[in-house]
């Protein structure tokens, strides 16, 4: 795990870069306009600060498509580049024209970095600390913009201060940024799964990870490239399969599931569950009393009451399902042989020793890429209809039974993928065209419900399976089923390893496409991205941001600085990197509670305070109340604003952006997203000068106060949380929701 914190903390100084420039620029302008006298043009003045916006939009068109075809860490290093190539423009700037061209390049650097880095970190990052981790932009971008404006302050104070040298100091940061990405940086792993280089993902989540098992993430990674479809949300029964569960087990028993566990001779079975479940009254499969209050709200979004019921259910004392069924948990994954090939992935013959690798018996050619299986080590009898185990010497899989099932019953492998939620899949079969039966795969995201204690220890019916005895260990678990991204060719040979010969399907690995869009779960998803971007850009940050300087003049802190000795742009400058200064300890108790309080909850807590601040602002600007209570209200509007702001508002539409999408169309929908963000921060930069003229201070406030009260109601309806969960069951739990409201509709 400290892989994928360093690889986080090194790819946010991409956003320290972006925040050192905001700074740099905003105190080299007041020098800049005196070199080339622009005191009379303030639209070239204009031009010269919002040129990088202007490539910042541009660049954000195609960033997203053309880093899921060649993936992140090239689109960081041109990133890096462009950062370093504007910086020795600007150092050089013989005229104004020239420095907006070094502009443009240096908003093409940030533009990358703004939308691919969030991205980045959320794709290298464990569930468990995502949210954590992906705070780090925001936090290096506050960073930067302090350590930028102490260095102008500190130049400020020189005789003749120099603006190229200001700018042109960029290219120190941006070249320690560009060593990062090309010695030390990894690829995504997520994009190389997407692209079929399992070698090299399995390479990079074993640095991430500071583990050499990391099977089970790779197939989770392998089945994010298929979302939506067929899904199905079923409710469980998991216990030991004892051999008092077995003397039950009957043919009629179809739905039954065998889970095997990571000491010989371990297994448990799984059988459909009468009882309700959180996930299943949510999609009305069950009715249940208990918390929902959610399911009341008038227009409330299904998603965000489906992924509240994980949260608001889980596991209570008695522990998680990794701990209740697998008290030594490992990977459920066995290293066999492979010998299955498909031309489109990375093909490596590895000779391996016998005594580690157990053969089939079918000739020494093996494939790197998934020389940790994806599956548990099984094949298929002829008719496909069993799964049976036909594990090699020393297997932590050997089971003392082949089968707890009968015909038509269901195997499956399982393993832990953060969050509470397990991996599995089972076999399934239809009847095909021809009347011969098919067999393949379906994924099954498990995840333990917080039940009654009586449903543990004592004596629990199992359906199907009658009275289970007491003191046994059993979990009521919920299930998103769905056609698996996986599957094996010819399933039907009695000599192929089923699941452990696995492949992506041929839609999975299609890569994106535009139409992918307009998938239901995709477009609810785009719509929480594009609308809370939108409400961020206008809930005010700028013009508070514009205002700062004139609020802190009116409370004395200019006429206390002049007095000190230090010049107006000195005293202007040092008073912007104060009030940065204040934002750094609200974002590192953000990080703190992201993965902790959620997401939604910091959203839900932070902008009616957003929106208290502006209220005071618009009153103080109405009301005559004197100059000292004037500039004192307005002075702790304006740090409680800025620090509720980033510690909700702020880093969160990124975060959001960077979870919520599939894999094959992340880069795209982040892209899309991120044009948004821009858009919205030219049009807020530009009108609020217009809007100042037309409706004064307390006008343009009281705007921003409504659109706060908006974004309220935006994310309690519509914005879930994520906390804690995988990417893939978060994409997979958007297709659901959007399933299941279009049903309502």
């Amino acid at each position: 795990m400290l892989g994928a914190v360093l690889v986080a903390i090194a790819a946010s100084i991409g956003n320290l870069l972006q925040g050192w420039d905001n700074a740099t620029i905003a105190g080299a302008v007041l020098y800049i306009k005196k070199e080339f006298q622009l005191q009379s043009e303030p639209t070239v003045e204009g031009l010269i600060v919002a040129m990088s916006l202007i490539g910042a939009t541009i660049i954000t068109t195609f960033s997203g498509p053309v880093s899921d075809w060649i993936g992140r860490r090239p689109m960081l290093i041109l990133s890096s580049i462009l950062y370093f190539l504007s910086s020795l423009i600007m150092l050089w700037s013989p005229n104004v024209y020239v420095l907006l061209l070094a502009r443009l390049i240096d908003g093409f650097g940030i533009g990358l970095a703004v939308t691919l880095v969030p991205l980045y970190i959320s794709e290298t990052a464990p569930p468990e600390i995502r949210g954590l981790l992906n705070t780090l932009p925001q936090f290096s971008g506050s960073g930067g913009m302090f350590l930028s404006y102490c260095m102008v302050f500190g130049m400020s104070l020189l005789p003749s201060p120099d603006w190229r040298i200001m700018l042109g100091v960029l290219a120190i940061p941006s070249l320690f940024f560009f060593g990062l990405t090309i010695f030390y940086l990894p690829e995504s792993p997520r994009w190389l799964v997407s692209k079929g280089r399992m070698a090299e993902a399995k390479k990079v989540l074993q640095k991430l990870r500071g583990k050499e098992d990391v099977s089970g993430e790779l197939s989770l990674l392998v089945e994010g490239l298929e979302v939506g479809g067929d899904i199905s949300i079923e409710e469980y029964i998991i216990g030991p399969a004892t051999e008092a569960a077995d003397d039950h087990v009957t043919d009629s028993d179809k739905e039954q599931i065998t889970l095997y566990g990571p000491e010989e001779g371990q297994s448990w079975i799984a059988r459909p569950s009468k009882g309700p479940s959180m996930l299943g009254s949510v999609l009305s499969l069950a009715s249940r009393h208990g918390s929902m209050v959610n399911q009341s709200v008038p227009l409330m979004d299904p998603i965000v009451t489906l992924f509240g019921s994980v949260h608001e259910n889980m596991p209570q004392a008695g522990g998680s399902m990794r701990s209740t069924l697998f008290p030594n948990f490992g990977s459920m994954f066995s290293v066999t042989d492979q010998h299955a090939k498909n031309e489109q992935w990375d093909e490596e013959n590895l000779h391996r020793d016998d005594e580690e690798y157990a053969s089939d018996g079918a000739g020494g050619d093996y494939e790197d890429n998934l020389h940790s299986p994806l599956l548990s080590r099984q094949t298929t009898s002829a008719e496909g209809k069993d799964i049976v185990h036909h594990g090699h010497r020393g297997s932590a899989l050997s089971m003392r039974r082949q089968s707890l099932l009968g015909e038509g019953g269901e195997g499956v492998s399982s393993t832990d993928i953060g969050g509470g939620w397990q991996l599995a899949w089972k076999w399934s079969e239809k009847e095909g065209e021809d009347g011969k039966k098919e067999g393949g795969f379906k994924r099954v995201y498990l995840h333990q419900e917080g039940v009654p204690g009586s449903r543990r220890g004592s004596i629990i019916s199992l359906p199907g399976g009658g009275d289970v005895p007491e003191g046994g260990e059993f979990v009521h678990a919920a299930a998103l089923v769905s056609q698996s991204a996986l599957f094996s060719k010819d399933l039907t040979e009695p000599r192929m390893s089923g699941a452990a010969m696995v492949h992506p399907s041929e839609v999975a690995a299609k890569g994106s496409s535009w139409k992918d869009l307009f998938e239901p779960g995709v477009r609810r998803a785009l719509l929480v991205g594009v609308g809370i971007q939108i409400l961020q850009q206008f809930a005010g940050i700028n013009g508070v941001l514009y205002y700062t300087p004139q609020i802190l003049e009116q409370a004395g802190v200019a006429i206390l600085l002049s007095n000190l000795g230090l010049s107006s742009a000195s005293a202007s400058i040092l008073i912007s990197s104060l009030t940065t200064l204040l934002m750094l300890p609200s974002i590192g108790l953000a990080m703190r509670l992201m993965d902790l309080s959620g997401r939604r909850f910091l959203l839900l807590g932070t902008i009616p305070i957003l929106i208290a601040s502006l209220v005071i602002l618009v009153v103080s600007n109405i009301i005559d109340l004197g100059t000292v209570a004037h500039a004192a209200l307005s002075t702790v509007s304006v740090i409680i604003y800025f620090c509720c702001f980033v510690m909700g508002f702020g880093p969160i539409p990124n975060i959001l952006c960077a979870e919520i999408f599939p894999t094959r169309v992340r880069g795209l929908c982040i892209a899309i997203c991120a044009l948004t963000f821009w858009i919205g921060d030219i049009i807020v930069t530009y009108s609020l000068p217009v809007m100042l003229n037309a409706i004064g201070l307390a006008g343009v406030f009281g705007i921003y106060a409504v659109v706060c009260l908006i974004a309220f109601v935006f994310v309690y309806l519509k914005v879930p949380e994520t906390k804690g969960m995988p990417l893939e069951v978060i994409t997979e739990f958007f297709a659901v929701g959007a399933k299941q409201a279009a049903a309502k509709a």
